[in-house]
């Protein structure tokens, strides 16, 4: 089809389209979500600026652009826009679109040529676009849920550009609701339909990221929504439950429940008790919580009560962050139960954290106290004259590359802040420690112990 005929996301769709292509952004100024692309100065949004036709792939959860960025990108680019499916569509298709295209191009038209779910073709389907894509006869722009490092040939892969879709946040989901039920042409705006607070949270907890997800919900909520005086459509809570098919639990994310919540969370991964943590996530997820949100706490919690006992738990929370924005939800859900699991069950230490609160109360009730000239760089010859750096021992010059050299303001030497625990691979921490500053102190020559903290 050609871009510019009417479209489900245009003036003169079927009426009986579903909101959620009826609703179809036409333009930036509709968009919601995607401000990592599209904000000013972003990738996306300059290649949209700069008219200058590049093939791309979209990878990221349903719901969240990937079809509608490839329309306003070729419309952008004053383009022939040719859409199919890799479910429907073969070799046959893309040699027919070639032809198209090549006879466009003689007339100075270029093409665009829009696949979803492109990791539906097999090797051969891919190979047929390659030389193509390589001469420039059409731009091809693709869609898919799926990692495209594992599902695209190489040779393909490494002529498109990998465009990440994060799923939609609270915020957008509510900019895209609050649209739909203004909008008189396109959206819900002349049926007079009243959306109860309630219904609207449940609505946007539900869609988890999906716009089109939350659409179909209002409509079908709407559809079933019995008129009342004046012709009012009243959507509740109970009408947006019937319409996702599952209940609202009681959470108020600014409230009480919220903080109980997250503090339950807490204690449990606290107390090594994974099955409780496990619990605790997922009335924290069901609720709506946003995984973001969830995995902060995670990454405070490996770093505050996890420490060095166990360097990777810290890796473990990020790496079930990266999952979910690759995967989105339901299904990167996992791997940050995953995550909860690996802290419930990790040693336990607070020392990192009592040696940093302990140097920052320092830092800032004694003042900007002095580096030590030894420490200072010579950056200049002024500099080297007025002593910095003198005397400063160079550590691989050195027996075991250790010194007896002080690294401390003058008023803080032989301060200690980190006192490993037993626990956990702290424990060789521990160790190398104490060896190293048994070796410093016999170094300076000192048998006197440090001044305690």
């Amino acid at each position: 089809m050609s871009l510019f005929e009417p479209d489900a996301g245009q003036a003169g769709a079927p009426v009986r389209a579903p909101l959620a292509d009826r609703l179809r952004p036409r333009n930036l100024g509709e968009f919601a979500g995607q401000r990592h692309l599209l904000a000013e100065g972003k990738a996306l949004r300059r290649m949209l600026e700069a008219d200058r036709p590049t093939s791309l792939i979209f990878w990221g959860p349903p719901g969240t652009g990937k079809t509608t960025l490839a329309r306003i990108l070729a419309r952008s680019w004053d383009a022939e826009f040719v859409e199919f499916s890799a479910v429907l569509s073969g070799v046959a298709d893309v040699r027919r679109v070639v032809e198209q295209a090549r006879g466009l191009l003689r007339h100075g038209r270029r093409t665009v040529l829009f696949v979803d779910e492109i990791h539906r073709f097999n090797k051969a389907q891919q190979d047929a676009f390659l030389p193509h894509v390589e001469s420039g006869v059409l731009n091809l722009l693709g869609a898919t849920t799926e990692n495209p490092s594992f599902e695209m040939i190489p040779a393909l892969l490494s002529r498109l550009r990998v465009v990440v879709l994060h799923p939609l946040t609270e915020e957008d989901l509510r900019a895209i609701l609050e649209r739909s039920l203004s909008d008189s042409e396109r959206g819900l705006g002349g049926l007079q339909v009243e959306l109860t607070p309630e219904a609207a949270d449940h609505l946007i907890a539900a869609a988890f990221g999906d716009a089109r997800r939350l659409l179909g919900a209002l409509e079908t909520a709407v559809g079933v929504a019995p008129l009342g005086p004046g012709g009012v459509r009243r959507v509740d809570l109970n009408l947006a439950e019937e319409a996702v098919g599952k209940k609202a639990l009681r959470y108020d994310k600014d409230g009480e429940e919220h903080y109980n919540l997250i503090s339950a969370l807490h204690k449990s991964l606290r107390g090594s008790d994974p099955d409780a943590a496990l619990y605790w996530l997922a009335r924290m997820l069901a609720a709506g919580e946003h995984p973001h949100y969830i995995l902060r706490r995670l990454a405070n919690f490996a770093c505050e009560d996890v420490g060095l006992a166990d360097p990777y738990a810290l890796n473990q929370v990020m790496a079930a962050l990266k999952a979910y924005d690759l995967m989105g939800s339901p299904e990167g859900e996992l791997p940050i139960a995953q995550a909860v699991v690996y802290l419930a069950l990790a040693p336990r230490t607070n020392a990192v954290y009592k040696a940093f609160a302990a140097a920052q109360h320092d830092a800032r009730e004694l003042g900007p106290l002095e580096v030590p000239l030894h420490l200072r760089n010579p950056a200049t010859k002024l500099m080297k004259g007025l002593g910095y750096g003198r005397d400063y021992q160079y550590p691989h010059d050195f027996e075991g590359a250790v010194v007896g050299q002080e690294f401390m303001p003058e008023r803080l030497a032989g301060r200690r802040y980190y006192q490993p625990s037993e626990r956990g691979r702290e424990k060789f921490l521990r160790e190398r420690l104490e060896q190293l500053r048994r070796d410093k102190a016999r170094l300076r020559g000192q048998t006197k112990k440090d001044r305690p903290t």
